[in-house]
């Protein structure tokens, strides 16, 4: 008799299937990595610009909290010192008597006003002056650049009935660089984004 000789086999992946899986396991990987370096640039863009429009803000409620305090507010030209209204047309710049100030003297009016920024090029910023627009100071980031800025007074005149009020219209555009995930060379790119706010202030003293 002959005894029956099982044979067998060992399995194992050929050459073909192993490099398939490679092959899909590579695109997965680098899809995955792009999707995560999207998401890290993504979350970059919005911390910086979120950043930049807390200063923004953080500069307009510091003005209006200041106007809100003041008296004697002047819109646009002329003599600082001396109650003005806009109505009709909208002014460039606010000046007021802050609290504390001294009526009596023409050079401690504090003033908000916008210009090009002389240290960036074609950067206009908010400036504020506590003395008649002299030593003024930028109170907006270089990153804010402010393309209209609009002032509204009513009520300056003390015989009339009306409280004080000081309407602003500002419009810019809010900008961040970033360094981008997918250069080695860390290239910044520059993300914008346009807006228009508008806030108004009464002045708590009574007009009296």
């Amino acid at each position: 008799m002959f005894k029956q000789i099982k044979k067998t086999t060992n399995m194992a992946f050929t050459l073909v299937e192993v490099l398939v899986a490679t092959a899909l396991f590579a695109i997965v990987m680098v899809v995955s990595i792009g999707a995560l370096l999207s998401l890290i640039d993504a979350n970059k863009k919005a911390q910086a610009m979120q950043s930049v429009m807390n200063n923004l803000n953080i500069a307009i409620d510091g003005m209006a909290r200041a106007i809100r305090m003041g008296s004697d507010y002047h819109c646009g030209i002329g003599n600082l010192s001396t109650p003005t209204d806009c109505v009709a047309t909208a002014g460039d710049q606010i000046a007021f008597e802050a609290f504390g100030g001294d009526r009596n003297d023409p050079n401690d009016q504090w003033v908000y006003w916008v210009a090009e920024d002389p240290n960036f090029n074609n950067i206009h910023r908010i400036f504020r002056s506590k003395h008649s627009k002299q030593t003024p100071i930028a109170i907006t980031a270089p990153e804010v650049d402010i393309t209209s800025f609009e002032v509204y007074v009513t009520g300056t005149n003390r015989t009339d009935t009306l409280q004080p009020l000081v309407v602003l219209s500002i419009k810019g555009v809010a900008g961040s660089k970033i360094t981008s995930s997918f250069s080695p060379f860390g290239v910044r790119k520059r993300i914008e984004t346009k807006f228009e706010i508008q806030t108004s202030a009464s002045q708590r003293l009574l007009d009296i």
